[in-house]
C-alpha cells in the first residue's frame, strides 16, 4: 500500500471532496484508509449495560482511489513514486522528486 499512517491527504471524490486530513489507520486488504475528521456518519445506538443510548458520530474508511497525497515539501497534491537504491526503497513525490518521510 502506498499510503502510510501519518500522511496528509486530500479527498478527491465524495461528499468531503477538497478537504484535507491525516491518515489514522490503513486497511491494506480492502484498500481503504481512515482519515481523521473525514467521512463522518451518525449511528443511533440502543442503551445496554455500561453503554449509554444516543446518537454517536463515527468515521468510516475511504477507498484509496478517492484520496491523493499532499507532498510535505512542495505542498501540492501528488502521486507517489518509488526510488530504489542498492539497500532501500523510498517513496518520492512525482512533482518535485523529493523523498517523502512518514511523520507520525
Amino acid at each position: 500500500m502506498k499510503f502510510k499512517i501519518g500522511d496528509t491527504v486530500k479527498i478527491t471524490a465524495g461528499k468531503d471532496k477538497g478537504r484535507e486530513g491525516k491518515i489514522q489507520k490503513v486497511f491494506p486488504k480492502s484498500n481503504k484508509v481512515l482519515v481523521e475528521g473525514i467521512n463522518i456518519y451518525k449511528k443511533h445506538l440502543k442503551g445496554k449495560e455500561g453503554v449509554k443510548s444516543g446518537i454517536y458520530e463515527l468515521s468510516r474508511p475511504l477507498p484509496t482511489a478517492n484520496i491523493a497525497l499532499i507532498c510535505p515539501s512542495c505542498k501540492k497534491q501528488t502521486r507517489i513514486g518509488y526510488r530504489v537504491s542498492k539497500t532501500q526503497k523510498s517513496r518520492i513525490c512525482r512533482k518535485c522528486k523529493k523523498a517523502i518521510e512518514v511523520k507520525k
